[in-house]
């Protein structure tokens, strides 16, 4: 599957990322998303796959395109069933535009990003709150959910070879974490809040030289199970616990088979043996720059992981839109 469709699915993060970095700063949220949402779902339809969305806008009374359990991809013959043509069955997990709110204000973070894995590879969580603990490589499998703040930051600090003082922990700037943060400030730690994008933070947090060390604290449930296929392939690790706020989602827990008392590891979140990975900058971030316009086109920078193939790969692109574009391009 990888080595057929991996830049195909690139192709499917730049059109999400394209068509909402136009509404960057209209003060348009649901505007730039509904861009990225029907690029990215026409850019589907070119995959020679039989992809199934398993974690995308919602349910199919509630979003029109990239709903759970909607069949995407060139694969899916006449009678439902996959075509010969296809190169692989997949379940995806999506969010055409991670920042919505970023993106809106025209502020830095922002991303295009889709997760691929064969089917039942990829978690398919509810979309309520979970709360995140991620690190890098260096950390994986030694940090704990239950351990204290400190605890933690001192695993990760000696992971790195550095002090708690050196480390930059990455917060969404919420209500609910002030005693997180108060806890984090306590341990001399330096902190990043964040007004949108988890996710983003969370792979910056598993790449050396981005200057961000660990994210903490809770966020989306479903962007945690893109976070932990990212993490699969550069080694990283989440660790997850279901949030449900009220008795209907503790319900939609116990109808998905979530069982929102334990804590889930990375590879519980994304279990498959082939996961693809795939983000493109919609605006500027510390991992990925955003989407630059000039006349006639346009330049992306994305990132496409493999798994199986153990590959990171950063893709600039350049996207021609007339025929006269490639000579005002200044690479």
């Amino acid at each position: 599957m990888e080595r057929q469709l991996v830049l195909e699915f690139v192709r499917v993060t730049e059109a999400g990322a394209v068509a909402s970095a136009r509404l960057m700063g209209r003060s348009d949220a649901k505007g730039a998303d509904h861009a990225a949402v029907e690029a990215m779902r026409h850019a589907m339809d070119e995959v020679r796959m039989s992809g199934t969305i398993v974690i995308g806008e919602g349910e199919r009374d509630e979003a029109p395109m990239l709903y759970i359990g909607e069949r995407v991809g060139a694969g899916w013959a006449a009678d439902g069933e996959p075509s010969t043509g296809a190169v692989a069955a997949v379940d995806i997990a999506v969010d055409p535009l991670e920042g919505t709110g970023l993106v809106a204000r025209g502020q830095d973070g922002a991303i295009s990003v889709l997760a691929v894995a064969e089917a039942g590879g990829l978690l398919h969580a509810p979309d309520i709150y979970m709360e995140k603990l991620c690190v890098g490589p260096g950390a994986a499998g030694k940090v704990r959910m239950d351990y204290p703040v400190a605890a933690n930051l001192r695993i990760i600090a000696d992971s790195l070879g550095r002090e708690i003082e050196d480390l930059t922990v990455v917060i969404l700037d919420r209500p609910r974490h002030q005693a997180l943060t108060e806890s984090v400030r306590a341990t001399g730690a330096r902190i990043r809040l964040i007004a949108d994008g988890d996710l983003s933070a969370a792979i910056s947090c598993a790449v050396s030289g981005t200057g961000d060390h660990c994210v903490m604290g809770s966020g989306g449930a479903p962007e945690g199970v893109l976070t932990a296929a990212a993490l699969r392939c550069l080694g990283g690790q989440i660790l997850g616990r279901f949030v449900p706020r009220n008795d209907v989602e503790r319900q939609r827990c116990l109808s998905m088979g979530i069982d929102a008392d334990r804590v889930y590891d990375t590879a519980e979140l994304a279990s498959g043996s082939s996961i693809i990975f795939a983000a493109t900058g919609v605006t500027d971030g510390s991992l990925l720059k955003g989407v630059r316009f000039f006349g006639g086109g346009a330049r992306t920078h994305s990132l496409v992981m493999g798994l199986e193939s153990r590959t990171i790969r950063f893709v600039d692109t350049v996207h021609m839109f007339d025929a006269q574009a490639f000579g005002r391009v200044r690479l």
